[in-house]
């Protein structure tokens, strides 16, 4: 399949390039435990250098400043994304820590239409767009023994990472975390879903924690979530763009 997919865009003038940490627009990113880290989560995870490398410098402030919590992901596919934070967990003999991953493990829920994505094109229609692809497309899907397998790949122990299979809006709050979170980090795109997540999950966020928002720049719903929960509640918030999508901000 690779190597098919390479002769077609070969074809057509585009060429498929390992990336190499040590040139331009990496070569800034000189932490050996990343980029050893990002090999191992790569094919289980949509999201790019930048993002992981923001992912990965959030972890360590939180370690570093011993912010008090959990480490908690809605979205999370096929986990590439909590594999990074289980691997740097793992590495700092770290097992006091719990994950806890929220996902439906069959792909997206049902979008409204406030759910349209950068082109203003609605998330409903690429959901039909791709219903022969719900691995690799917008579906997302990823089944939760899959998941817990590539989990499995960091050694991180298993009894304290927490799987919460069903829609947000089903299991949360029936299974919020009885501790405070430390690095939030919400990937479920649409409004609906990541508005529920912000009301219930924020106020567990530890003072000084991090909140990653994945889709606020691809998604409107999302935006428009969290745009609306900050305005509704008075809450002052420096969102930074890690890229045209991500925004990571610490809770003041």
């Amino acid at each position: 399949m690779k190597e098919l997919l390479k002769t077609i865009l070969n074809k057509i003038g585009y060429s498929i390039n390992k990336i190499d940490s040590s040139k331009p627009p990496y070569s800034d990113i000189k932490n050996k435990e990343f980029w050893e880290i990002y090999e191992v989560c790569k094919p289980f995870t949509m999201t790019n250098v930048e993002s992981l490398y923001s992912l990965y410098c959030s972890v360590d402030y939180v370690l570093k400043n011993n912010i008090k919590g959990a480490f908690l992901e809605c979205g999370v596919w096929r986990g590439g994304s909590s594999m990074l934070i289980a691997q740097m967990l793992k590495n700092r003999s770290i097992t006091d820590r719990r994950l806890y991953l929220f996902d439906t493990f069959e792909g997206m829920s049902q979008p409204t239409n406030n759910d349209l994505d950068i082109r203003g094109i609605k998330a409903s229609t690429l959901l039909t767009d791709n219903e022969h692809n719900k691995e690799e497309s917008v579906w997302c899907l990823a089944e939760l023994k899959d998941v817990q397998k590539n989990m499995r790949l960091t050694s991180f122990p298993e009894e304290n990472v927490t799987y919460i299979k069903g829609m947000v809006e089903d299991t949360i709050p029936e299974n919020l975390p009885k501790e405070n979170i430390a690095l939030l980090r919400l990937d479920t795109d649409w409004y609906e879903s990541t508005k529920h997540e912000l009301n219930y999950l924020y106020p567990k966020l530890e003072q000084k924690g991090v909140l990653v928002i994945d889709d606020y720049g691809h998604w409107e719903g999302c935006r428009k979530a969290v745009d609306e929960y900050f305005q509704e509640n008075n809450i002052h918030l420096l969102l930074h763009r890690i890229d045209y999508t991500v925004r990571v901000g610490i809770k003041a």
